[in-house]
């Protein structure tokens, strides 16, 4: 549970504006009412209630551009934002409690360059693993207060990446330079870190942290990626675990084996950004405007919040201007998880930030 091209954050509007939206078929799944008290969105078993800005920060604190999500056991909310690197004490990662509360904040180390965030469960405790690119260029463990298990940089062994860019930390963008996106969890202990805006390829550690070996790189699909932004182990019932990656500049979602070989590819995604799985659903956030959810045999069942056209076509710098915002209609979905209870999580990339909560209709 969460508890292509060279695509980087200046490209994208540009790119978005002449993306395919999608190439399913199938008529859109999305339908809203509203009561003096609500709006939903969905239909069928899969109807939510909206609740925009969800979680709001204190006044002292400003979001940076809102990234990524993950929940705890306890039902604790945490989310990083990319944050300003000039801004050096302002947190990067703040932390929620189940009815959207503001808890604690810390994660200075990160701003500038906050990503990629998960919940990991290890024994009887509880840990976050964090990676962020720009000019940090690291990946790292902390406890759920923040205090630093380890923090590591570029793996100088897999043989990709320029001399010294474990040590350098300036923003630098290309195939030989390291900037991580996301994490997936293997069951002994190790871990599948996604080098998504530089080399392209995907790298497995073990359970310190340990460099061991890589796969993918850049390409045109097929094992090979444009911006592998995203990562999970599709653990699904009456399904063989397998890896999942969010081939993001292709549109698509390509599998593997849990050695790293090629499978399969799903098409039929607007830049999907991450992923994550409960029960035999599939969630996938996408840049171009809307949530998907996937049965277990990765069938479109539900596009949630979707305003594609409006938003990579139609109407200019919609993400930079709040009153084009459509109340139960999405901008820039980058990650999502589920909740236990069904109730899904969204971080959107938008300046000003928004996580909103989508409540499950019994």
């Amino acid at each position: 549970m969460k508890t292509r091209t060279n695509l980087s954050r200046r490209d994208f509007l540009s790119t978005a504006l002449t993306a395919s939206a999608a190439a399913i078929t199938m008529p859109q799944i999305m339908a809203a009412s509203r009561t003096s008290r609500q709006l939903i969105i969905g239909e069928g078993e899969h109807r939510y209630e909206v609740r925009h800005h969800w979680a709001q920060l204190p006044d002292k604190y400003t979001w940076q551009t809102t990234h990524n999500v993950a929940l705890d056991k306890a039902g604790n909310l945490y989310v990083i934002h990319e944050g300003k690197k000039e801004l050096k004490d302002h947190p990067s990662i703040f932390v929620f409690d189940p009815q959207g509360k503001f808890v604690r904040a810390f994660g200075q180390q990160f701003q500038g360059g906050g990503h990629g965030i998960e919940v990991r469960r290890e024994g009887n405790s509880e840990f976050l693993y964090v990676c962020a690119y720009q000019q940090v260029k690291s990946f790292a463990k902390l406890t759920l207060t923040g205090e630093t298990v380890w923090e590591h940089y570029a793996p100088m062994d897999s043989g990709v990446y320029a001399k010294d860019e474990d040590k350098i930390r300036v923003q630098r963008w290309g195939r030989d330079a390291f900037m991580p996106t996301n994490f997936a969890f293997l069951d002994d202990g190790g871990f599948l870190l996604t080098d998504g805006y530089g080399s392209f390829y995907i790298h497995r550690y073990d359970r310190d942290g340990n460099w061991v070996s890589k796969f993918g790189g850049p390409g045109e699909g097929k094992g090979t990626f444009s911006t592998p932004h995203g990562i999970w182990i599709d653990r699904r019932p009456g399904r063989e675990e397998q890896i999942v990656v969010c081939d993001r500049a292709h549109h698509t979602l390509q599998y593997f084996t849990m050695k790293g070989d090629y499978l399969e590819t799903i098409e039929g995604f607007g830049l999907p950004a991450n992923v994550d799985t409960l029960n035999d659903l599939l969630l996938v956030p996408e840049l171009h405007a809307r949530v998907s959810i996937l049965d277990k045999n990765n069938h479109p069942i539900a596009r949630l919040g979707a305003d594609v056209d409006r938003v990579t076509k139609q109407v200019k710098n919609v993400r930079g201007d709040s009153n084009l915002w459509i109340d139960g209609k999405f901008i820039h979905p980058h990650d999502a998880c589920f909740a236990p209870n069904g109730d899904i999580l969204i971080a959107e990339w938008v300046s000003t930030g928004r996580i909103t909560r989508l409540i499950k209709v019994a």
